[in-house]
């Protein structure tokens, strides 16, 4: 394929694995703020991390001191609780993206449902706006869902990528075909348009490809890889792909 040369597509590291692998023996040991400042000295334009109510991976503290110690902007991946907004308004992070989260699953199973929260979404990210945060929504390649973000007042759509990544043959293409048409219709609305989850070399080369989208959010994949080629590499190879 041609490569796309109309935007450069920022990179998101999401270092949440870090975390969890340090938390699954306690301690301090790895370190998801030393990864993050490796990732910032290797190329990585952003850090994301997801601060769940259970804690599983990243904890407070980890946030308060990757606001203190790195320059990247940070995305923070949260659910619509009162909880979390309070965080996010005492934190500041860049940007916040709003995630669906159920207690009980490995990892983000799908988008958001904007449409079932209307309402409450409407609210909180008018409470963000007042902090000058970002506010991006993480929803399936959907077009009512899209619509229903701008209505809602969202800066941003991150489109959820993991089926496209899932499938194969015809039934990746049809599903890369609805990411292609909704990141049209997110630029028409006036939404920056990223995307993520379950991205690897091979489908973020593929994601880059659209011209709408402006940023990609990866995480598990570059961690798991990074304990085989090392951290840096890993992430100058995937600039390499997407870019």
């Amino acid at each position: 394929m041609k490569k796309n040369i109309r935007n450069k597509i920022r990179l998101g590291v999401n270092i949440d694995h870090v975390a969890t692998i340090r938390n699954a023996r306690g301690g301090t040991h790895p370190d998801p703020v030393t990864a993050a400042i490796l990732a910032q000295k290797s190329g990585a334009d952003g850090i994301t991390i997801h601060l769940r109510e259970d804690r599983r991976h990243i904890r407070d503290e980890d946030l308060k001191r990757l606001k203190k110690e790195i320059k990247l902007p940070i995305n923070l991946e949260m659910a619509a609780t009162e909880e979390m907004l309070k965080i996010a308004l005492k934190t500041k992070p860049n940007a916040v993206c709003i995630v669906p989260e159920k207690r009980r699953e490995v990892t983000t199973e799908g988008g958001l449902n904007v449409v079932k929260s209307e309402k409450v979404l409407r609210e909180m990210i008018k409470k963000i706006h007042t902090k000058k945060i970002l506010v991006s929504l993480f929803v399936d390649a959907d077009e009512t869902q899209i619509r229903t973000a701008k209505k809602v007042g969202a800066d941003i759509v991150e489109l959820h990528t993991g089926e496209f990544c899932h499938k194969k043959g015809a039934a990746q293409k049809k599903e890369f075909l609805k990411i292609l048409e909704c990141a049209k219709l997110a630029e028409s609305l006036g939404l920056e348009c990223h995307a993520g989850h379950g991205l690897d070399y091979k489908t973020a080369e593929m994601i880059a490809e659209i011209p709408q989208i402006a940023e990609l959010n990866i995480g598990h994949f570059m961690i798991g890889e990074a304990i085989l080629d090392g951290l840096s590499n890993v992430i100058r190879k995937m600039k390499t792909k997407i870019i």
